[in-house]
């Protein structure tokens, strides 16, 4: 809600709006307030109507600098407990997902006698369980406000399942295993980004996004890399295939990593004890500064389905899900990369290491692009734009055989598909700010409904589709032009909501809303 003051006239001793940092107490337009005034004024909350947005104590008695000095070792603080732990995680996360790609190669789908449909089937499952999963779990991780208990245990579960996987000896029980692995795995990422979106304000957003999914480029470059040692080091040691040993390894590596996250995580700003109180208070006040209502308050705030139903009737979630079904389709080329590298023509080896360059390059510009994405508040060029490349380098591998273009088109499908993709995960929760319940819930079904795309993509890399798999190269262009357009689309709705902010109307969701200031719900709004 705004406040309505237009003939208010400026006394003396009152301050500029603009002198309280980030928009203070949801007052938008070019109007003076007395601190007095501020205080008196009642601020409605999606949860709670007639909520005052006052500033705790501690924040409230902070000078300016002691503000910007304070909040800048509160981040750094959080960044510290709470990155390199989620990314590490996520790498192993991503590696116990997709590691069958290389177990391929490693002799996998000879030992087990699996047909090429076999295998894809046992790719494509995983999806099925982890399509299942995402929204009752974040929910429940909403619900309890304990992700530095709910993550890591999980955690371990799936780290157990993919060590586990090295004792399967037939395709049934390879199915079994990873429809298992994809339903426990399912926690971790739609629950990292609600995690981030309940630390972090908007403006922070995408490029701690683009931190987190760098662990799984970084897997991605890495996978390729630790299998081509394992295959050329322990094949056939203890009787046992290079495959299995790769499950043995990096699944025993997942539960170690599970059990140093108990001891370093943090909870929600409200229930972590590391913070000080006055480290606590700021933590809290920003984000409710930046979404304009209190973000999570205690577990009996909570709702299941409530927030379930909001999020279904925001066309919003819709559009941002047909968006992400667009581009998770056309990046589930890198569930059989090293497949498709390997049509370059070297041995399993080489070809493992080829795998190793392209997200290394991701990875550089997932980061690149995400910093500019915060730094100007502009989301549409930066998905769409990456976007481009992609579909130039899905065509480009499919129109010729030649070793040269094709190494370059390999370059560029997983920057293309992957830079401007962390921008549209941030995105979701820029759009979708509050309450946190309807944001845990959107998050989840976006992702979960996103990654079905996984279950029919598997079947599109036949061994003899290769070398220019032109089915799937085709179709992964044509998602791509689905996903831009609705991009387009989300854009046109914002920009349109933003207008409507502008002039002073109340839109549902709306973080701010202006006074007739042109530009003000462009910082504020959506």
């Amino acid at each position: 809600m705004a406040f309505s003051a237009s003939n208010h006239e400026p006394q003396t001793g009152e301050r500029h709006i603009d002198e309280y940092s980030l928009g203070d107490y949801e007052i938008a337009g070019n109007v003076k307030y007395t601190q007095d005034k501020i205080d008196r004024e009642e601020i409605s909350s999606a949860d709670i109507p007639n909520r005052r947005m006052e500033a705790p104590p501690l924040v409230r008695v902070m000078t300016q600098e002691d503000r910007v000095r304070t909040e800048k070792a509160l981040l750094r603080k959080i960044d510290l407990r709470l990155l390199p732990m989620i990314i590490l995680m996520y790498i192993m996360n991503y590696l116990d997902r997709n590691n069958i790609a290389a177990a391929r190669l490693a002799g996998l789908q000879d030992e087990l006698k699996l047909t090429s449909v076999q295998y894809q089937t046992s790719v494509s499952i995983l999806f099925v369980g982890y399509i299942l999963m995402q929204i009752p779990s974040n929910l429940l991780l909403n619900k309890i406000g304990m992700p530095a208990i709910y993550l890591p245990s999980c955690m371990i579960v799936w780290g157990t399942i993919s060590a586990a996987t090295a004792g399967i000896h037939s395709y049934g029980g390879l199915v079994t295993v990873r429809f298992f692995l994809g339903f426990v795995e399912a926690a971790y990422f739609p629950g990292c980004l609600f995690f981030l979106s309940s630390w972090y304000t908007r403006k922070e957003l995408a490029l701690r996004t683009a931190t987190l999914y760098s662990g799984s480029l970084i897997s991605g470059a890495f996978s390729g890399l630790i299998a081509a040692g394992i295959t050329s080091g322990l094949d056939g040691v203890k009787g046992l295939r290079a495959w299995r040993w790769l499950f043995i390894i990096e699944g025993v590596v997942t539960i170690g990593i599970a059990m140093a996250a108990y001891l370093i995580l943090p909870n929600f700003p409200r229930t972590t004890k590391w913070l000080t109180e006055e480290e606590r208070q700021l933590a809290v006040w920003r984000l409710q500064e930046d979404i304009g209502t209190d973000d999570w308050v205690s577990s009996e705030q909570q709702s299941f389905w409530h927030g379930m139903k909001l999020a279904c009737l925001d066309i919003k979630m819709w559009i941002l899900m047909t968006m992400l079904f667009g581009i998770v389709a056309s990046g589930s080329v890198t569930n059989f990369f090293p497949t498709v590298v390997k049509t370059l023509g070297y041995n399993n080896i080489n070809s493992l290491l080829l795998t190793a360059p392209p997200y290394a390059l991701a990875v550089i510009t997932t980061f690149a692009n995400a910093w500019h994405a915060d730094r100007t508040g502009e989301r549409y060029f930066h998905v769409v734009l990456p976007l481009c490349v992609g579909v130039f380098a899905f065509v480009l591998a499919a129109a010729t055989t030649a070793t040269a273009p094709r190494c370059a088109a390999m370059m560029l499908m997983v920057p293309g598909v992957y830079t401007g993709y962390v921008v549209v995960l941030a995105w979701i929760s820029n759009s979708i700010p509050r309450p946190p319940a309807k944001r845990a819930a959107a998050l989840a079904a976006i992702n979960a409904v996103s990654n079905s795309s996984s279950i029919y993509t598997s079947y599109m890399y036949p061994q003899s589709a290769g070398p220019r798999y032109k089915v799937a190269m085709a179709v992964n262009c044509a998602t791509i032009f689905l996903a831009i357009c609705m991009a387009t689309l989300l854009r046109v709705i914002l920009v349109r909501l933003n207008k409507k902010l502008d002039r002073g109307e109340e839109v549902e969701g709306a973080v701010a809303v202006g006074e007739g200031v042109p530009g003000e719900a462009a910082k504020k709004g959506f």
